[in-house]
C-alpha cells in the first residue's frame, strides 16, 4: 500500500499527517501515547475498500510539534487542528474515527462542527461530558491521571528503572517498546502528559460545566471488555449526547488498544458502519444544548 507522510503548518505547529488512498475521506485520531502508527492495520483495509485515509500525529505526539505551554493541549486546540487538516486533505467533510484522547477530540469535533462530520466512531473513550462526574470505579481505574498532574515528578517516576512504571501502566498492551522509544525523545513525555494536565486537572471539576452540543452524526461507540482504564458505562452513557443514529458494540477479550488487539473485527465494524445510514445535518437554528 502506498502512502505519504506530509508535514503541514497548522495553527503555528508542524503536524505530520499520513495520507493514503482515494475516495471518501476518513480521519483517524490516535491517543496517548500513540501516533498514526496505531492505525497500521486499519489503513490498508480502508484504502482497499475505496476510502481516503488521513491520520495525523496529534500535537505533542509522533513527528508533530510539541508546544511547551500546557494550555496548548486543551481539547479545543486539537479540534482546531483537525478542522484544518480536514480542510487540507478531506475537502472539509469526512468520517472521523478516534481512540483514547483521539476519541475525546473526535466527540468534541463532531459536536462543534456537525457539517464537517459524516459518521463518528469513538473507540474506548466516551463523550467527554460523561467524565464530568466520574464514578468511584472510574476514578480508581484512572489513578494514573492524578500522578500525571505533577510536573517533573511524574516524568522522573515514569522514566525510572527503564520506564518500569510506564510499562506497568501499559501492562504489556499496545506498542510498549515503541512508546518507550518515542517518549524518550526530548520533550515528548511532557508533551503527552500535558494532555492530562490541560484537560483532566482535578480543579477543572470545580468549574461550572459548559453547555454541551449534541452529536448529530451517526455514531458508533466501541468498548472492549479487557479495558482496564475505562469503564463500559462511560461509553454506553454517551448515547444521551447523540441525536443521530446511535450504535454500541462491545468487543470481548480485547484490551484498551482495540486497533491493535482486534484489528480484523474493528475493520469489519468500520466498513459496516461507515457505509450505513445517511448522515443528516441538524436543521439550521435548531441545535439543542444539554
Amino acid at each position: 500500500m502506498s502512502h505519504s507522510v506530509e508535514v503541514v503548518k497548522v495553527n503555528g505547529l508542524d503536524l505530520a499527517v499520513t495520507v493514503a488512498g482515494e475516495g471518501r475521506p476518513v480521519i483517524l485520531l490516535h491517543g496517548f501515547p500513540d501516533s498514526a502508527a496505531l492505525w497500521r492495520h486499519q489503513i490498508p483495509r480502508l484504502v482497499a475498500e475505496g476510502y481516503r485515509v488521513i491520520a495525523p500525529d496529534l500535537r505533542g505526539f509522533g513527528a508533530s510539534s510539541r508546544p511547551a505551554d500546557v494550555a496548548a493541549y486543551r481539547l479545543p486546540m486539537a479540534v482546531s487542528d483537525v478542522a484544518k487538516v480536514a480542510a487540507l486533505f478531506a475537502g472539509g467533510r469526512a468520517h472521523v474515527v478516534g481512540h483514547d484522547w483521539g476519541a475525546a477530540v473526535a466527540w468534541m469535533y463532531a459536536s462543534m462542527m456537525p457539517a464537517k462530520v459524516d459518521h463518528l466512531v469513538a473507540l474506548s473513550v466516551g463523550h467527554p461530558a460523561t467524565g464530568l462526574s466520574p464514578s468511584v470505579e472510574q476514578r480508581a481505574r484512572s489513578w494514573y491521571v492524578l500522578l500525571f498532574q505533577f510536573p517533573d515528578v511524574a516524568e522522573e517516576l515514569l522514566r525510572a528503572d527503564d520506564w518500569r512504571l510506564m510499562r506497568q501502566i501499559v501492562a504489556g498492551e499496545g506498542d510498549v517498546e515503541r512508546y518507550v522509544a518515542d517518549l524518550a525523545r526530548p520533550g515528548a513525555l511532557t508533551a503527552g502528559l500535558n494532555w492530562y494536565r490541560a484537560n483532566l486537572a482535578p480543579a477543572l471539576e470545580l468549574t461550572p460545566a459548559r453547555a454541551t452540543l449534541p452529536v448529530h452524526a451517526p455514531t458508533l461507540g466501541v468498548w472492549s471488555s479487557g479495558d482496564r482504564l475505562i469503564t463500559e458505562e462511560a461509553m454506553t452513557g454517551s448515547a444521551r449526547f447523540v441525536r443521530g443514529p446511535w450504535r454500541y458494540e462491545r468487543i470481548d477479550g480485547a484490551g484498551h488498544w482495540i486497533p491493535l488487539d482486534a484489528p480484523g473485527l474493528l475493520g469489519d465494524l468500520l466498513l459496516d458502519f461507515l457505509g450505513s445510514h445517511e448522515s443528516v445535518l441538524p436543521a439550521a437554528g435548531r441545535r439543542r444544548r444539554f
